[in-house]
């Protein structure tokens, strides 16, 4: 198993924060063909191979990824765009 495990700090509000979380799922749905649903706030992924969640806090956005063999080849890729997609929504923190 290969772990995907971002922290990025925000100044966002919570409905703000959300939004920018929901942009980063649709994303990552898209490029990656990931399944995503809220469970309060926390946004969680699911696809055959990759599961995990991204929570917002007041001042976090935390993401984790449990990536399965066939996806670990990408794994680089998967974390420089989520990396590059906070660094658009939030900011370089």
């Amino acid at each position: 198993m290969s772990v995907i495990d971002v922290h990025r700090p925000h100044s966002l509000d919570k409905a703000h924060a959300r939004q920018a979380a929901e942009t980063l799922a649709q994303d990552l749905s898209k490029q990656f063909d990931v399944n995503y649903q809220w469970e309060g706030d926390v946004l969680r992924f699911k696809r055959s191979g990759v599961k995990g969640q991204l929570t917002i806090d007041h001042a976090d956005l935390h993401i984790h990824l449990e990536l399965g063999m066939l996806l670990r080849p990408f794994k680089s890729k998967i974390e420089q765009e989520i990396h590059s997609q906070l660094d658009q929504i939030v900011g370089n923190g």
